[in-house]
């Protein structure tokens, strides 16, 4: 009896020094996983944002560029050209949005082209040295230039590579002399599926399907001296279902999960070997085993599926999801809703949006509109996103 106590007041010893000298930095619960560039992962259309922000597998239309560029293979119009406005920031100040002009073009059955420019602007920053200068404007901006080539595979499905050059000129005169611009590229693959319509009990349908690896390509800096940051490569796969009544009336549904195929952050914290609650050791190391973020953006990838401290319930908390439905009267009006969710612990983004879309002989327009569901605000909150869409020889293309 005496040698049990002994060994349970060893063992209680032995804890409470473990506990001791290891202690976790505050904020370690919640690892949202941060990369450079995050304007890439802004929904840029209406229709899409209206969605829930989604677009791997709904139907084509002229901003799929930004999603799956493999359905312009499915397009049912010879080319077509579209704007996109989404304000930013809007409560606060007027001058920062994210601007989006593509454009598409079928060159035959099998295959097509596609180019666009997503401009993302900071507004204009003021730097005055003292009431007798003239002030000096900055505007930090970010961009990129896609091109994308979509093939059809087979009647049903078609691949896509999309090349894009970004650029992150965010370092301002006024504060650092060396203001020059960080510069990168980056591939999409994605691919997509589109049934033949069916006949079902007391309608008719098609079902779709979609994957995208997006952003893949290498890290960057935004200064010499600065670290590096993994671009916001991100896999979407989705699905969805057209219920098509009659020659007037449509509803599609969609479903869609993304995840950011970049290293989890691991829990950071520092060694206290004498109980002071001091920090002995010069900088704040992992604590937790796990896997070293500090990779390259291939590594990167693969490693992202297996690294969470927390194990696998954590990599389940960096899945996105969205549920979408549109309505479409006689292909001139469309009624659209969505919903999206994202963990608590990994940025806590969730809304609803309303969007509704018109269409006017080869005109599209489409508004879409979000309410934050969260307790975090969304920078996208009440805000009136619109897209407008010029369609060149409609009808050219006959699908099932």
């Amino acid at each position: 009896m005496k040698n049990r106590i002994l060994l349970l007041l060893a063992l209680a010893f032995m804890i409470k020094l473990t506990a001791q000298e290891t202690i976790i930095l505050p904020n370690q619960d919640r690892r949202v996983i941060t990369t450079g560039v995050p304007f890439l992962l802004i929904a840029p259309d209406a229709r899409a944002a209206s969605m829930g922000d989604m677009g791997v597998a709904t139907s084509v239309d002229a901003f799929s560029q930004q999603w799956n560029s493999s359905k312009y293979a499915f397009s049912e119009t010879k080319s077509g050209f579209g704007v996109s406005y989404t304000p930013y920031l809007s409560k606060l100040v007027n001058d920062i949005f994210l601007g989006n002009v593509t454009y598409f073009n079928r060159l035959d059955e099998k295959s097509a082209f596609a180019a666009s420019l997503k401009y993302f602007s900071l507004g204009d920053i003021e730097f005055v040295a003292d009431e007798f200068s003239e002030a000096l404007i900055q505007r930090p901006n970010e961009f990129t230039l896609d091109i994308s080539y979509a093939l059809r595979l087979s009647d049903q499905f078609a691949m896509s590579v999309a090349m894009r050059y970004l650029r992150s000129d965010l370092r301002l005169d006024g504060v650092d002399g060396d203001a020059s611009a960080a510069n990168t590229f980056g591939v999409d693959i994605s691919g997509y599926y589109q049934s033949e319509e069916e006949a079902y009990a007391d309608f008719n349908g098609r079902w779709r399907a979609g994957f995208a690896i997006q952003n893949i390509g290498p890290k960057f800096k935004y200064d010499d001296g600065g670290q590096e940051n993994f671009q916001p490569t991100n896999l979407r796969l989705g699905g969805g279902f057209d219920f098509i009544f009659d020659d007037y009336n449509k509803i599609a549904v969609t479903a869609e999960v993304a995840k950011l195929l970049v290293p989890t952050p691991p829990v950071y914290g520092y060694v206290d070997t004498d109980g002071d609650e001091t920090q002995d050791n010069d900088e704040p190391t992992i604590i937790v085993e796990g896997k070293d973020p500090d990779v390259s953006f291939l590594s990167g990838m693969f490693q992202s599926f297996g690294d969470a401290p927390d194990g696998f319930s954590e990599e389940l908390k960096e899945f996105t999801w969205a549920l979408g439905a549109e309505y479409v009267y006689q292909d001139s009006f469309a009624f659209r809703a969505g919903y999206f969710n994202e963990s608590e612990d990994k940025g806590a983004r969730k809304f609803l949006a309303l969007g509704a879309g018109f269409k006017a002989n080869i005109i599209n327009i489409d508004l879409s509109y979000l309410f934050s569901a969260s307790k975090v605000q969304s920078p996208l909150e009440n805000t009136l996103r619109f897209s407008l869409t010029f369609n060149i020889g409609e009808g050219e293309y006959q699908e099932f």
